[in-house]
C-alpha cells in the first residue's frame, strides 16, 4: 500500500496544498540534479485551486465535503444492467469452457427454503410433543374436582332388558340424567340398543337400554323379535357385567301377562357364573296398595339368579337413587377382590358379588361426541313422531340421517329424512299442507335447541322408499 503526503512546494509566494504518492516523491529526489535547472515543479490537484487568498489570510483547503452531496446513498443508486443478453453469455461459457453456470442465487433460494421447511417441522413436533412434567397429569382425567389415573379407572356396564313398554328407556333416562333414549306410550319404542354413561369417582357405568323381549309358550323367543324389534337383544344379554330385569309391576297386578311371568322366571332360573342379574319391579307409584307389592316380591323371591330386588318408579325416580348406589358398590368391592383368596370361603362368598372391571373407560366423561350427538337427534325426532303418528305407520317408516354439518356461526344443521314404503302413509305424515310434518319439526327443534345449549337448522323430509 503506497503512503500518502501532503507535499507543498513554493512556486510562488502562495502555497500550494496537493496530494502524492510516496514513490513519486522518491522517484524524484533521487534523479541527479542538473545545475542549470531549479527545483521547481509543478503539480495539480483533483480539485480546482483557487490563487486568491482568503479574507483571513489563511490558506484554502483541498477537500470540503459541503461541496458534495452526499443524500443519495449506495441503496438508492441505480443499478446499470448489462447491455447484452445473459443467454449469449452462457451459451460462450459453455462453448469455451465446457461447463454451464450454476445459478448460485436460486441455490441460495433453494437452501433457505429447505432450512425454513427443517426449522418449521421441529418447532411443530416441540409444539406437539407433552412437557415431561405435566406428562402424568394430561394422562389422567378429572372427575369433579378429582384426578383419576388409567390404571385407577373401573369400568361396569349394565344391561337393562324387560318386556316391551316395561319403562326401560325411562328409567335410562332418570339414571343417565339427562334424555338419550325416546319415550313414549306406545309398545316397542326402542328399536335398538342406545347407551347412557353415569361416571362418579373412578368409576364409570354404561347402561344399554334395549328392545322389548318377548317369550312364546315354549319359552323360545318370538321370530319377530329377534328379526324387527329386538335384532340382537337376546344375543348380547351375556355381554354385560351385571343386568337388570325390569317389568310393570302395575300391570302385573291389574292384568298380568303370562309371558312376562315367563321372562322374569327364564332369566332368573338359574345364577349366572359371570354376570349379576337384579329384579326392579318399576312403576310401584301407580300401585295404589303397597301390601301388594310384598306379594309380588314373595312370586319372584325363591328365584336364585336373582341378587337382589328393588321397587323403583324410572319416571318419576322414587327407589332409583338405592338402585345407584348398590351399582356403586358393586363396583367399589372389586378392589377388595384380591384379598378374598386368601380368605376362608365365607368372606369369598360375600366377595362374589363384584363385577366392576378395571380397565380404561370407554367414553370421555367431559366431552360428548358427534356419535352421541347424532343418535340423540334420531331418538328426539322419533320421539315426536310417535307422539303425533299412530298405529302402524310409525313402525313401517324407516329412519335415517342425512346430514350432519356445523356452520361458521357456530350452529347445527341436522337434515333427516323418513323412507315410506306406501304413497297413503306419506300423506299422513307429512299432513295437510305439512302441518303434521311441521308440526314433528317444531318441537323436536325447540327441544334439540334446550338440550344441545346452541340453534340448531333441523330439516325433515318424507318421501318414498
Amino acid at each position: 500500500m503506497q503512503a500518502i503526503f501532503r507535499l507543498s512546494v513554493l512556486r510562488r509566494p502562495e502555497a500550494t496544498s496537493v496530494l502524492v504518492s510516496f514513490s513519486s516523491v522518491t522517484q524524484l529526489l533521487t534523479r541527479p540534479a542538473s545545475p542549470r535547472s531549479a527545483p521547481i515543479f509543478r503539480f495539480f490537484g483533483a480539485q480546482p485551486q483557487s490563487d486568491d487568498e482568503d479574507s483571513s489570510g489563511g490558506v484554502s483547503t483541498g477537500f470540503d465535503s459541503a461541496a458534495f452531496d452526499i443524500s443519495s446513498t449506495s441503496a438508492n443508486r441505480t443499478v446499470i444492467e448489462p447491455s447484452w443478453d445473459q443467454t449469449y453469455r452462457e451459451k460462450v461459457d459453455k462453448a469455451l469452457f465446457g461447463k454451464e453456470k450454476k445459478d448460485v442465487k436460486g441455490n441460495r433460494d433453494g437452501e433457505h427454503a429447505n432450512r425454513a421447511k427443517i426449522l418449521a417441522k421441529a418447532l411443530l413436533q416441540a409444539a406437539l410433543q407433552r412437557p415431561d412434567d405435566v406428562e402424568e397429569e394430561e394422562e389422567a382425567v378429572r372427575i369433579d374436582g378429582m384426578v383419576v389415573k388409567e390404571e385407577d379407572q373401573m369400568s361396569l356396564s349394565v344391561g337393562i332388558v324387560g318386556a316391551p313398554n316395561a319403562g326401560k328407556s325411562a328409567l335410562t333416562n332418570y339414571m343417565v340424567g339427562n334424555k338419550v333414549s325416546a319415550v313414549s306410550r306406545k309398545t316397542n319404542t326402542t328399536t335398538h340398543e342406545v347407551l347412557g354413561v353415569v361416571t362418579k369417582g373412578n368409576t364409570q357405568i354404561c347402561f344399554f337400554d334395549t328392545p322389548g323381549l318377548m317369550l312364546k309358550r315354549g319359552g323360545c323367543p318370538y321370530r319377530t323379535d329377534v328379526t324387527v324389534r329386538v335384532e340382537s337383544a337376546w344375543s348380547s344379554i351375556e355381554l354385560y357385567d351385571l343386568l337388570i330385569v325390569l317389568f310393570d309391576v302395575h300391570r302385573h297386578l291389574t292384568a298380568c301377562d303370562a309371558r312376562v311371568t315367563r321372562l322374569i322366571k327364564h332369566l332368573g332360573a338359574n345364577v349366572h357364573p359371570k354376570q349379576k342379574r337384579v329384579l326392579c319391579m318399576n312403576k310401584v307409584d301407580l300401585v295404589e296398595v303397597k301390601k301388594d307389592l310384598l306379594k309380588v316380591a314373595k312370586e319372584f323371591g325363591n328365584l336364585p339368579g336373582y341378587e337382589r330386588f328393588f321397587m323403583i318408579s324410572g319416571l318419576k325416580g322414587s327407589g332409583v337413587e338405592d338402585l345407584t348406589q348398590y351399582l356403586m358398590e358393586r363396583a367399589s368391592i372389586s378392589y377388595i377382590l384380591p384379598l378374598s383368596r386368601i380368605l376362608d370361603d365365607k368372606l369369598r362368598f360375600l366377595f362374589s358379588g363384584a363385577c366392576a372391571v378395571k380397565r380404561p373407560w370407554d367414553e370421555d366423561p367431559t366431552s360428548l361426541n358427534e356419535e352421541f350427538l347424532k343418535s340423540l337427534s334420531l331418538e328426539v325426532v322419533r320421539e315426536k313422531l310417535l307422539h303425533h303418528v299412530h298405529q302402524e305407520i310409525p313402525y313401517a317408516l324407516e329412519h335415517r340421517l342425512v346430514d350432519w354439518k356445523e356452520l361458521r356461526d357456530g350452529s347445527l344443521r341436522i337434515e333427516q329424512h323418513f323412507l315410506a314404503r306406501k304413497q297413503s302413509h306419506r300423506k299422513i305424515v307429512v299432513g295437510k299442507s305439512g302441518s303434521k310434518i311441521g308440526k314433528i319439526g317444531m318441537e323436536a327443534t325447540e327441544e334439540l335447541r334446550s338440550m344441545l345449549k346452541r340453534h340448531v337448522h333441523l330439516i325433515l323430509m318424507v318421501r318414498m322408499a
